[in-house]
């Protein structure tokens, strides 16, 4: 992927990581349409290339995302409904980005600074893992504009459980640090931005220590998990760990038999997370 053409965001790759920095430092990283697109493009990568190994979703300059462009919510409310409402259908674009991120089979971390309002939130929400310096807020603001959180809410809701989900929504708290991770908005806290650089390299580390093909197994079997019949499901389980062990599985035995590191292992420190 070419990553010269990109306008709203940083992205680059590293052990087979993608990097990608909400770069629209003037609206405080907001998820105008073009930063959407661009995403999905990331996400698009991330899918079909069988190398990745995860994406990590951070914003610029200390913010990490102020939620939908106030600014294009305008322009949309203008515009003529023709025989499709333009606002429920940009409004429904969103979702299907989210689902693909969601969906995605390769672990997706979220690192957050400054703040993660609205659809910031819900992009938090929807990875795999978040990290936050202390001081970071979240909050769901739609209601106090006299909107609603609509195609973020399934994220919110599998994150947080619907009681969190709805004391946020309803009551537009703004939670941070302690609060946070106490709700499970957030995995683990750093106590500034060099640290959360630190504490994103050990999770990093972490994730390179386990087979990129397994977790690209691994995740799409969990979300199966009390989808589906668990008897259909634990047999297809199954056939998923044959072919596991005649690949990666055969290399990662080796490899603890001989006393030495699996082939797919790196590590990463606070340098390798900068471009």
């Amino acid at each position: 992927m070419n990553h010269d053409h990109f306008q709203h965001l940083l992205v680059r790759r590293g052990h087979d990581v993608l990097f990608a920095t909400l770069n629209h430092p003037e609206t405080r990283n907001a998820l105008a349409p073009g930063m959407v697109a661009e995403l999905a493009q990331v996400v698009g990568w991330a899918e079909s290339d069988a190398a990745v190994r995860a994406l990590v979703l951070r914003g610029a300059q200390g913010f990490f995302c102020a939620g939908g462009d106030v600014g294009s919510f305008q322009a949309r409310c203008e515009a003529q409904a023709g025989a499709q409402d333009p606002v429920a259908a940009r409004n429904r674009e969103f979702g299907h980005f989210m689902q693909r991120l969601s969906a995605l089979p390769v672990p997706v971390i979220a690192a957050v600074e400054g703040a993660a309002i609205g659809g910031g939130m819900g992009l938090a929400c929807a990875c795999d893992l978040v990290l936050a310096t202390a001081d970071a807020k979240f909050a769901l603001s739609e209601t106090s504009l006299g909107l609603i959180p609509a195609q973020i809410a399934p994220f919110v809701v599998a994150r947080l459980g619907l009681r969190t989900a709805q004391r946020l929504g309803l009551f537009g708290e703004r939670v941070s640090g302690p609060t946070a991770v106490a709700l499970g908005l957030v995995d683990e806290l750093a106590a500034d931005s060099g640290t959360l650089d630190a504490l994103l390299a050990q999770w990093l580390t972490r994730l390179c220590a386990c087979a990129p093909g397994a977790n690209r197994v691994l995740k799409p079997l969990l979300r199966r998990c009390g989808q589906e019949n668990q008897g259909a499901l634990l047999d297809d389980a199954a056939r998923l760990f044959a072919a596991c062990m005649r690949s990666e599985g055969a290399q990662g035995i080796a490899a603890l038999r001989e006393k030495r590191p699996a082939a797919w292992r790196c590590s990463f420190d606070v340098q390798a997370l900068r471009p």
